[in-house]
């Protein structure tokens, strides 16, 4: 049995309740047999791939707090530390009622290989809680947070863990959860990223993970002979992500028609309007049925239907496992020739194969979303130098990182005889840095 069978069937076995933990590994894993079976002895010796698929540390705890009717309440609080060997942990917090640990285990370790990609110091991690925040009052969101980062802060520091926003974790959160932090340990540091400005955050970090995934896409195109001119492009997702990857399209040339929320989705012929989206979703935190009513052409469905849509490009930007089969055979019978992942492992595997063997350019959110974690490591280069950089520095800086990442998994892609597969391409490039450095710092 290769290496590569023995650890996925090790992993399996040792995860067998954690489907998507164990669905990123089998990705990963097989995508990396070329660069694995090159190096077997050495790689099966050092237990390399069983110390890269387990965490350095896993933290569970209570998080206890108050709600408006004085009731008691009590939810899990997460951390996990997955690899550390280029950097500190870094990676966001989800407070959203689907957390569990498995779920996190999937996102830090696909976090590990995004953060490697971006070519920055920062190591993989993820965290959070099975804590709703939607239809809370201000103040339980505040108590739930003060209490959940009086224990977090034990484990997390500038130089240790970073952690920052992810679903369910925006700036009101992110604020409540710095002041705590600042109040309990008495340091005024860059422990969290995506800060209100005013205390230390940084221009464009909202809108870095829609914008990040338009500037690889729009690369991807140009270097198949593609544009994004003129493209009709369905996103799915109403948050951070996909509201500023919407922008980012017009900005481009493209119409973005489509978005969605967890109750159904919008298609506007006209073209999602950023501002009313922004309005919607943002300000007045509603659902997407309100986009409709002030939109006259715009049409609202109930349920799951954006991959329906007929379209250029795809761009996945709500969840995991959002894009199934069924989905991946609309896109493609409707004529879709590029798909790019603004979440975290949007498309099923199956989804996935049949893109690829569809001619369909696919690029995997490893690579394809990597622009929200970098600009957050660049808040972290300004809050260590005391500085504060003007919008157009950090975009410029987000473009070149998201243009190189392309660059960098499309050589890696082609060195291992896979051009073209760039889930293979962004998995060998991100590994090699990290099993590289973890080879260097010995067997910890």
């Amino acid at each position: 049995m290769s290496y590569v069978d023995e650890v996925l069937a090790q992993v399996k076995t040792k995860n067998g309740n954690e489907p998507e933990f164990i669905q990123a590994v089998t990705e990963v894993l097989e995508s990396l047999r070329v660069v694995i079976e090159a190096n077997e002895e050495q790689y099966r010796r050092d237990a390399l791939l069983e110390r890269l698929t387990t965490p350095e540390r896993c933290i569970l705890f209570r998080v206890p707090w108050v709600d408006d009717k004085g009731q008691v309440q009590v939810n899990n609080g997460y951390r996990v530390q997955f690899n550390s060997a280029i950097g500190p942990y870094k990676g966001g917090l989800r407070f959203h009622p689907s957390v569990n640990l498995g779920i996190l285990k999937f996102l830090g370790f696909e976090q590990v290989f995004k953060n490697s990609l971006t070519g920055l110091p920062i190591g993989g991690g993820k965290g959070g809680s099975d804590f709703d925040p939607k239809g809370k009052s201000d103040r339980e969101v505040m108590a739930f947070c003060q209490s959940f980062m009086t224990e977090l802060c034990k484990y997390i520091g500038a130089d240790t863990d970073v952690p920052a926003g992810d679903i369910g974790v925006g700036g009101r959160e992110i604020g409540y959860l710095f002041g705590q932090y600042k109040r309990i340990r008495d340091l005024y540091e860059g422990v969290l990223t995506g800060k209100g400005l005013s205390y230390g955050g940084s221009l464009a970090r909202t809108q870095a993970t829609g914008y990040g995934l338009l500037y690889l896409t729009d690369e991807m195109l140009r270097c198949n002979g593609k544009t994004l001119e003129g493209k009709t492009v369905v996103v799915s997702g109403a948050g951070n992500v996909a509201t500023y990857a919407i922008e980012k399209a017009w900005q481009l040339g493209a119409k973005p028609v489509t978005c969605s929320d967890s109750n159904g989705w919008i298609y506007d012929p006209d073209g999602i309007d950023v501002a009313t989206l922004i309005d919607v979703k943002q300000v007045r935190r509603a659902r997407l049925t309100e986009y409709a009513k002030a939109r006259p052409n715009a049409q609202y469905h109930e349920g799951k239907g954006v991959w329906t849509v007929k379209c250029d490009v795809a761009l996945p930007c709500a969840t995991q496992n959002e894009l199934n089969l069924e989905d991946a055979k609309a896109l493609v019978a409707n004529g879709c020739f590029a798909v790019a992942e603004g979440a975290n492992m949007p498309t099923t595997l199956d989804a996935t194969k049949y893109l690829q063997e569809s001619g369909v350019l696919f690029c995997p959110g490893k690579a394809a979303n990597a622009g929200g974690v970098a600009t957050s490591a660049l808040e972290m280069t300004q809050n260590s130098e005391r500085l504060s950089w003007t919008f157009e520095e950090v975009d410029s800086k987000l473009k070149t990182i998201m243009v190189n990442i392309f660059h960098n998994l499309d050589d890696a892609a082609k060195k291992y005889g896979m051009e073209g597969n760039y889930v293979a391409g962004a998995n060998i490039a991100g590994f090699l840095k990290v099993a590289d450095a973890m080879s260097a710092q010995g067997i910890v």
